[in-house]
């Protein structure tokens, strides 16, 4: 399965006054790294492929991570993604992030496809995920 990697630098805007990341930052990284994920996979911006695939997002219902080393401002961290599986509608993707090439961070996340809801407009309702899609993470 496609794996994406990313070089980030740490910033004081995402660390607590100690200089130190603040946690929750961490998922709005994983988050940047999943859709450079899918904008790799799928050769398109985020912009470009919710008009091409005619859906609404693919919102988190799950995750958890686990926090092994701490990172600082200044730090340079790689992050690696991987879709881990695809089902009819949800997927799952894990993140791993390095510091000096010791592992940081890993990240789990489950994702949902969705789109809008036919019977109201202003709902999202879960969609099956486009074979297109999936194939474009295993290389076809």
């Amino acid at each position: 399965m496609l794996t994406n990697r990313r070089t980030v630098r740490i910033t004081w805007g995402v660390c607590d006054p100690a200089g130190i990341v603040y946690y929750p930052r961490y998922f709005e990284m994983f988050d940047d790294s999943m859709t450079a994920l899918f904008e790799r996979a799928l050769g398109m911006t985020k912009y470009q492929f919710l008009k091409e695939y005619d859906f609404a997002g693919y919102p988190m219902v799950d995750t958890r991570a686990k926090f092994s080393i701490p990172n600082r401002f200044g730090d340079d961290v790689e992050i690696e993604s991987t879709v881990s599986e695809f089902r009819r509608s949800s997927f799952d993707i894990h993140h791993r992030m390095l510091k000096n090439g010791d592992l940081s961070i890993e990240c789990w996340e489950t994702r949902v496809w969705v789109g809008r809801d036919p019977a109201d407009a202003s709902k999202i309702k879960a969609v099956p995920i486009p074979q297109k899609v999936i194939d474009r993470f295993k290389g076809g």
